[in-house]
């Protein structure tokens, strides 16, 4: 499998250099026509000055809706 290491993080957008660690994501969104997989890719490693990486942030994020869709 080829990945593609120029693509950015979902969450902020930045290039996602080589060397650096991330996360991918799949998606399930819809099925794919031509039989790809697609992936959404997020920063692993701490950005200086911060407390969560990309990828804890989005998870963060999407347990968030869970709870509040639960709620309502």
């Amino acid at each position: 499998m080829i990945f593609n290491y120029t693509s950015g993080c979902a969450y902020c957008g930045s290039p996602i250099g080589s060397g650096h660690r991330w996360v991918r994501e799949k998606i399930y969104e819809r099925a794919p026509v031509d039989g790809t997989v697609n992936y959404r890719r997020y920063h692993a490693d701490l950005f200086p000055g911060h407390e969560l990486s990309c990828w804890q942030k989005h998870e963060l994020e999407v347990e968030i809706a869970r709870i509040k869709a639960y709620v309502a």
